[in-house]
C-alpha cells in the first residue's frame, strides 16, 4: 500500500468494476491457462533452435504468439478496461501511448550506460542483432504480434487465473521465468521491469487494452532506435566470424 503512494493516480487508483465470475468458470480459466503455459514454453524452446532469419523462425514465432492468443481468448472472457477521465470513463488511449514512449525513453538512457560495460553491451546486443537480419516487415510483424499476444495471455487470461492475491506479483513472475527461456538476462531484466508496470496498468484499468498499447509503442520505439545504437558499424564483414556472431545466431527472443 505504501509504494502505491508514489504511483500517479492512473497506475494506483482502481476504476469501478465488476469482473466476478463463477468457481466453476475460474477453475477452468485456471486449467487452460496452466495448459496454454506449457504449450507457449514449448513454442519458445523450439524457436531458440532455429535462425532468426530462418522462415522456420518467423513460422514458430508467429505460432507462439497464436498460441498465446488462442489460449487467453479460451480460457474465459476478458476486458479492455477502462481510465478515469475527470469525471468519466473512458477506454484508454492517449496515456497508455505516452506510457510507452516515456518507457522508451527510460530504456534508451539506460541502454546508453549499458554500451559502456562490456557484459551488458554483449547481452543487448545479442537480442537487439537480429532485428537487421531478415524481412524488415517479417521482423516488425513477429515483434508486434507477440507483444500483444503476450498482453492477451499474461496480463489477460494469466493475471485474471491468479485471484485477488497479489496479481500484478504473480504475473509478472511467471512473465519473467517465460523469457528466461530466451537465456538473456538483459530481456530478463526488461521484462521484469516492464512485467511490473503493464501488471499496474493492467490493475488499475481492469483490462489489456493499456498495456497492450504501452507494450506495442514501447516494442515499436525499442525496435526502430536501439538497433543502430548497438550496432557495431566498425568491424565490418568480419563481425559475421566473430563469437559475438555467433551469440547472435544462437538466440532467437519472441520479441522486444
Amino acid at each position: 500500500m505504501r509504494a502505491r503512494r508514489f504511483l500517479p493516480h492512473w497506475l494506483a487508483e482502481k476504476v469501478p468494476r465488476d469482473h466476478w465470475e463463477s468457481d466453476a468458470k475460474f477453475r477452468r480459466r485456471r486449467r487452460v491457462v496452466a495448459a496454454t503455459s506449457l504449450a507457449g514454453a514449448g513454442m519458445l524452446g523450439a524457436g531458440l533452435s532455429t535462425k532468426p532469419a530462418s522462415p522456420a523462425f518467423y513460422g514458430i514465432t508467429l505460432g507462439t504468439a497464436a498460441t498465446w492468443v488462442v489460449g487467453g481468448l479460451a480460457s474465459g472472457k476478458l476486458h479492455l478496461g477502462w481510465m478515469q477521465y475527470g469525471d468519466n470513463l473512458r477506454r484508454p488511449i492517449v496515456t497508455p501511448v505516452l506510457t510507452g514512449v516515456g518507457a522508451f525513453g527510460v530504456f534508451y538512457a539506460a541502454a546508453l550506460v549499458a554500451k559502456r560495460i562490456p557484459v551488458l553491451d554483449r547481452a543487448i546486443s545479442s537480442v537487439l542483432q537480429y532485428a537487421d537480419q531478415g524481412d524488415d516487415g517479417l521482423v516488425v510483424l513477429t515483434t508486434l504480434a507477440n507483444g500483444a499476444a503476450e498482453e492477451v495471455f499474461f496480463r489477460g487470461a494469466l493475471y485474471a487465473a491468479v485471484g485477488e492475491r497479489r496479481p500484478v506479483v504473480a504475473s509478472t513472475g511467471v512473465y519473467m521465468l517465460a523469457t528466461v527461456a530466451t537465456r538473456n538476462p538483459a530481456l530478463v531484466l526488461a521484462s521484469g521491469v516492464m512485467g511490473t508496470l503493464f501488471g499496474l496498468q493492467r490493475r488499475s484499468s481492469g483490462g489489456i487494452q493499456a498495456p497492450l498499447l504501452t507494450h506495442l509503442t514501447w516494442s515499436s520505439l525499442m525496435l526502430r532506435y536501439l538497433p543502430p545504437l548497438f550496432r557495431d558499424t566498425d568491424s565490418g564483414a568480419s563481425a559475421t566470424n566473430s563469437p559475438n556472431a555467433e551469440i547472435r545466431r544462437s538466440t532467437s527472443p519472441s520479441s522486444v
